[in-house]
């Protein structure tokens, strides 16, 4: 593929110089009760943009990879917006979350509709606005092996990303089914290097972990600060064990920010949670930079478009700001806790 598609038009990955956090949310709606708890809408926009602009600043965030897909609230004008007020690239997601939240194409798609939809998005964009996906994800299976609608979904995406080039991730609810997961997408005969295995890092068994990196599988550490999942010494254990197997090519991380009460504004960890609280602690263990900026910065760009950009450098020619939609390619402006 070589380059990011980004929701405000293409960047070469060595344009981004700075961290990628691999799977955030930053507009959803997965609401289900009227509660409006696991919702980030219009209201939380300007908290969002503030954040995302902070990290910016303070370290030089590149990108989010923004994990939002059917059936789950996407809102693509609202990533364009989000990403011009703070400066940062925004990658768009297609595809299907877990079973629970499939629309009602699912259910009488077959894996070729269902691949012929998928195909469609990623070329002529999300709806009307002409912003194209970058990403075939969140992929969803709720259990150790996807449901068959799921499975249909699975193999939906894998077909997708090799008619498109683009790369898959999925979501293992609270880390489950991985080695099934990666099992139907390369059995569509997507090369497993294409594919990052979701929630991880809620998953206590460093074994699964190696397993799925040696297939050559990304392993998503992407639930970083959610305590209340699991604590983030016990993922701090489970990365070090990765990266003493010598996997830390296969590593993404980041902080998946899907209900608005994790926003820094109302409380919580806020998306620099992965800067500020987690990788000191990667540090202080003995984690070298270049190590952190491989899975902090390389691995999620060599995920995406399947280049290493190698070693942070000058860019060599100008490149259009990230959020400023002046790019070639860019989209003008007007265009209860379930996740884990």
């Amino acid at each position: 593929m070589g380059t990011v598609r980004t929701v405000t038009g293409p960047l070469p990955p060595h344009a981004l110089r700075g961290p990628v956090l691999a799977h955030e949310h930053l507009v959803l709606d997965l609401d289900r009760t009227g509660e409006g708890a696991a919702v980030l809408g219009r209201r939380h926009a300007p908290a969002v943009a503030a954040e995302l602009a902070d990290l910016r600043e303070s370290f030089g965030l590149g990108l989010v990879v923004e994990m939002t897909c059917r059936g789950m609230g996407r809102d693509a004008p609202a990533l364009a917006r989000l990403s011009r007020a703070s400066g940062v690239a925004v990658v768009a997601a297609t595809g299907w979350y877990y079973e629970s939240f499939h629309t009602p194409d699912i259910a009488r798609g077959s894996v070729e509709r269902l691949t012929d939809v998928l195909v469609r998005e990623i070329v002529e964009g999300i709806g009307t606005t002409g912003i194209r996906p970058g990403v075939i994800g969140e992929v969803g299976s709720h259990g150790e092996r996807p449901s068959e609608p799921e499975a249909r979904v699975l193999r939906a995406a894998a077909r997708a990303a090799l008619a498109t080039g683009l790369a898959v991730a999925t979501h293992a609810r609270l880390g489950r089914g991985g080695a099934a997961q990666l099992a139907l997408l390369t059995g569509e005969g997507l090369p497993p290097e294409r594919a990052a295995i979701g929630h991880q890092d809620l998953l206590d068994d460093p074994g699964a972990h190696r397993e799925l990196a040696a297939a050559g599988a990304y392993i998503a550490f992407d639930t970083v600060g959610k305590e209340n999942y699991r604590s983030d010494a016990t993922r701090l254990r489970l990365l070090l064990a990765l990266l003493e197997a010598g996997h830390a090519d296969r590593a993404l991380l980041s902080g998946d920010i899907s209900r608005h009460r994790y926003l820094r504004s109302e409380g919580g960890q806020g998306y620099g949670h992965l800067f500020r609280g987690f990788l000191p602690g990667l540090r202080a263990a003995g984690v070298e930079e270049g190590l952190i900026d491989l899975m902090t910065r390389r691995n999620p760009l060599r995920f995406l478009t399947g280049t290493d950009p190698g070693p942070p450098g000058p860019v060599p020619y100008p490149y259009p700001y990230p959020g400023s939609g002046s790019g070639s390619g860019a989209v003008p402006s007007t265009a209860t806790e379930q996740e884990p």
